[in-house]
């Protein structure tokens, strides 16, 4: 693409690499003539600024010459030293050779020619450098003459050797880009002479056999010594010749797109795989030269190039100069064009016809990306930790590059990636104790010790009793202090009351009046004697003496142990006790209120905020099974970034979650978003150091599942059938002593923030360290409820204002008259159950369009019996011995189908 240009009839030369900003120097071309016929000559230097988006390029400095030039070339000599812009060399049509200042042009300065030399007799047609000494010029002219000038000492020079024969003129001079003392000239007439310029004479000649081959170029491969190209000014073979000095007789490779002859070529420094040729066809090619395949092709007028030369400094840009008085600077990297339709640039005046738009045309870039823009070396770390990495070998050039791209592992956590094995081949095996072991024997603190000993006790039978043993309270230590105690008691005598109290309590109990007589027995003291009298007195009078009695004592756990109102223990209890409220529950809690009040204690322990009481809660929630819980108060307290630190909470929840699974004999499911976040930031660690397998288990575990905060318990599932046994390690709680049970009250203790779900079959009810459910008998309990579960947040009982209680499915169809109801005596039923609603008459029943409902699942079985029922009747309708039966025909065939769909459609 076309980004720079200026009118100018030039040969043209860059700046050196090393030179910033990036100049352009033009010198007026010899034997060309504009149409105003000017003969005047200058040398120009123009910089290149590119944060301009015009086309214009901007005249830094001037000076005007006395000859026009056939070359010119801009050499790096002294940059490094003494911090100049090197010099320009320039060879004129009159023969002489000038060194000039790129300093002095720049600053306007008188001194710009440094140096200038007549001793070639002809005109100057090439100039070249050497590569690696930049004081050294070799130019060539007519009649056979190369000299070699050094800039150091310009007034002599020297020449590689004698004159070749017959002579002509010298088209071309290069010097070799990897010997420092090797040069070639090349002829008109086709042949190419390489000299050895220690030896002061040539070496090898090099000429195409069809003679017809008019050398208009020629240069060294960058990178390979013995080889280089002679581009064919000759129309009827417009090719391009690559020649090894290893093989001379014949080219190597012939390069074949133009259709007429080739003016110029230029080799890339910076990628030797580019080549650019301009010819009489209007076309500037860029060849790879290993291949012969053109690469790109500049989009170029319909004038022809006689000059193209690559930017040292920078290597996509190229500069094209044409017959047509245009120097153009051009990328090789592709962009957007804006054509002018009119082709002037200039707004003209208003015509009566729409104006055309401006064009935008996207030129592409080259076919393959050049080697400035390939990385020589390049590292990615992909998923799963595996590190690709890639290098370009130093081969030979035109040799085959054999690319290779490495994959590697790249671990950093092999102690976390140690554990994460150790625990995921637990996870499968089922040695759980085993691994328990382990982490009590190495656990670095009490506290973590006894985070395993709890989890550990889940896997054991007795559950209970060795939960109570942990937190310190031994069943044979007891009884051992009891019989201690009971001795010392024994020793001593009491004191008896006096005999007026004595005689009016018989009194009292003589007359029957067993109410007075508790009074008289809590008044002197005599509790035990108050509560055997109130027993007899009846229930009312029992609850009065045992309420009377507990406001007398000073210690809540009795009161607590007879009422079974563990939740003033859970909420008042000093949190230095507990231990002693935990054991409590472990002892006494039904199962359904066990894991709420461990919760609610656990909550209490973790908003103290300390270390130590998050601990001791994190115990607390490990006995209820609630790991949401768990994850919450361990990250409250632990930084879980590091992967370590994740590991011990993982660790933890999944052999929480594994003795639940034992516990239920299936999975569980926890909603939880904090374990989620955990679980995925720990599954992308297993992922990133490489084990992906285990990575899978972990980021996508079968039971949680991210979504709303939910509580403990809720990973239950369903309710235990009332006729379900005790889990083997869960013993029945022991009875309340000598009062009965069922004349206790019951003061049952509600889920602090809401109800919780029923447990799932088959596991104790309440987490991992409540007591068993108590063994009912199995005759008469119905199966239990399958299907969907209500929303918690859905009220249990919530009825329309305007319900109306439906008629029993024993009540005559609709249309049948039907007798009042009878009333009857009042039932006597258990405290609390539910009324039978009473059965309004048909005339009070809103007349309703009847639709077929979809029957719940718990109510299939009662389909199933009613179907039965109605198939047996149509049987018997259909035997010829009842058939005669009209009446219990019709009644068959019209009122239980009738009743089988109001039923249906009810429920």
């Amino acid at each position: 693409m076309r980004v720079k240009e200026i009118l100018r009839t030039a040969t043209q030369a860059w700046s050196p690499a090393t030179k910033h900003p990036v100049y352009l120097a033009l010198g007026t071309a010899a034997q060309q003539l504009d149409a105003s016929f000017n003969t005047s000559a200058a040398l120009e230097i123009f910089e290149m600024d590119f944060a301009d988006s015009s086309m214009d390029m901007k005249l830094r400095g001037t000076l005007p010459t006395s000859n026009r030039f056939h070359s010119l070339i801009w050499v790096a000599f002294d940059m490094e030293v003494k911090g100049s812009s090197g010099r320009l060399i320039g060879g004129s049509e009159s023969g002489s050779v000038t060194v000039f200042s790129p300093d002095a042009i720049l600053s306007a300065a008188e001194d710009a020619v440094i140096g200038q030399s007549n001793k070639h007799t002809g005109p100057v047609h090439a100039l070249d450098y050497n590569r690696f000494q930049s004081n050294l010029i070799a130019s060539g002219a007519s009649d056979s003459e190369i000299y070699i000038w050094d800039l150091n000492n310009f007034s002599n020079p020297m020449t590689p050797g004698t004159k070749s024969q017959p002579a002509e003129d010298v088209s071309v001079v290069a010097w070799n880009s990897q010997v420092q003392h090797i040069l070639a000239s090349a002829n008109p007439s086709g042949k190419a002479i390489v000299w050895d310029l220690r030896k002061n004479e040539p070496i090898i000649k090099i000429s195409d056999h069809s003679n017809r081959m008019h050398c208009s170029g020629m240069l060294w491969h960058p990178d390979v010594a013995t080889q280089l190209l002679l581009a064919s000014e000759d129309d009827r073979l417009p090719v391009i010749q690559m020649w090894d000095l290893r093989f001379a007789t014949s080219p190597l490779k012939v390069l074949e797109s133009h259709t007429r002859g080739i003016l110029s070529i230029s080799w890339s420094q910076a990628d030797p795989e580019l080549l650019l040729s301009s010819g009489k066809d209007n076309r500037i090619l860029c060849w790879n030269p290993n291949t012969g395949e053109v690469i790109y092709e500049l989009p170029t007028a319909n004038q022809w190039c006689f000059d193209v030369q690559w930017c040292p400094r920078n290597p996509a840009l190229l500069s094209a100069a044409s017959f047509d008085g245009r120097i153009s600077v051009y990328s090789v990297m592709g962009g957007r064009l804006q054509h002018d339709p009119f082709g002037t640039g200039q707004t003209l005046p208003p015509l009566q016809v729409p104006q055309p738009s401006v064009e935008t045309t996207i030129i592409p870039p080259l076919k393959k990306p050049p080697k400035w823009v390939r990385r020589p070396v390049g590292a990615s770390f992909a998923f799963g930790g595996k590190l690709v990495t890639f290098e370009s070998p130093n081969v030979a050039p035109q040799q085959p590059i054999r690319r290779q791209v490495h994959v590697s592992q790249v671990t950093t956590e092999t102690e976390f990636l140690q554990r994460s094995d150790e625990l995921q081949a637990t996870l499968q095996s089922g040695s759980f104790s085993s691994y328990c072991h382990g982490k009590i024997s190495s656990a670095p603190s009490d506290a973590e010790q006894d985070i395993w000993r709890f989890l550990m006790v889940n896997f054991e039978d007795e559950a209970r009793v060795k939960f109570l043993r942990l937190l310190g309270f031994s069943k044979d230590e007891l009884q051992r202090k009891v019989s201690h105690q009971t001795t010392a008691l024994a020793d001593e005598s009491d004191g008896l009351s006096g005999p007026d109290t004595d005689g009016l309590i018989s009194q009292a109990l003589l007359v029957g009046n067993f109410e007075a007589a508790v009074d008289l027995c809590l008044n002197d003291g005599r509790f035990a004697e108050a509560i055997l009298l109130s027993i007899s007195g009846g229930e009312e009078l029992l609850k009065k003496t045992q309420q009377r009695y507990l406001r007398q004592q000073t210690n809540s756990l009795i009161s607590s142990v007879v009422t079974q109102n563990w939740r003033d223990i859970v909420q008042s209890c000093e949190l230095d006790n507990w231990k002693e409220a935990l054991a409590a529950l472990l002892t006494y809690a039904n199962p359904e209120a066990f894991a709420p009040l461990c919760d609610t204690l656990g909550a209490r322990l973790q908003a103290e905020g300390t270390e130590k009481c998050c601990l001791q809660a994190c115990l607390c929630f490990i006995c209820s099974g609630n790991i949401e819980r768990l994850v919450e108060c361990w990250t409250s307290q632990r930084d879980c970034s590091s992967p370590l630190a994740l590991e011990d909470l993982v660790e933890k929840v999944m052999i929480l979650r594994k003795s639940i699974e034992r516990l239920r004999s299936g999975e569980v499911c926890v909603q939880s978003s904090a374990l989620t976040e955990k679980l995925i930031q720990y599954s992308s660690i297993l992922a990133s150091q490489g084990s992906l397998s285990s990575s899978g288990s972990f980021g996508a575990p079968v039971g949680f599942m991210s979504g709303p905060s939910m509580s403990g318990p809720s990973m239950s599932g369903p309710s235990v059938p009332p006729s379900s046994p005790p889990g083997p390690m869960m013993p029945p709680p022991p009875g309340p002593g000598f009062l009965s049970p069922t004349s206790l009250p019951s003061f049952p203790a509600a889920p602090p923030g809401g109800a919780y779900l029923p447990l799932g079959a088959g596991y104790p009810q309440g987490g991992p360290g409540a007591p068993g459910a108590k063994i009912f008998s199995g005759a008469g309990v119905p199966p239990p409820l399958t299907g969907t579960c209500r929303r918690l947040e859905e009220p249990l009982n919530t009825l329309p204002e305007n319900y109306t209680p439906p008629a029993p499915i024993t009540a005559p169809v609709m249309g049948f008259p039907m007798e009042a109801p009878v009333p009857q005596d009042r039932i006597q039923v258990p405290p609390g159950a539910p009324q039978e609603p009473s059965v309004q008459s048909l005339q009070q029943l809103p007349a309703e369009h009847v639709e077929q409902k979809e029957i719940p699942a718990e109510h299939m079985i009662l389909k199933t019996t009613f179907s039965s029922l109605v198939q047996r009747c149509q049987l018997a309708a259909a035997d010829p011995v009842t058939h005669t039966r009209t009446h219990t025909r019709d009644t068959l065939h019209t009122r239980l189908p009738r009743a089988f769909s109001i039923w249906q459609a009810l429920i």
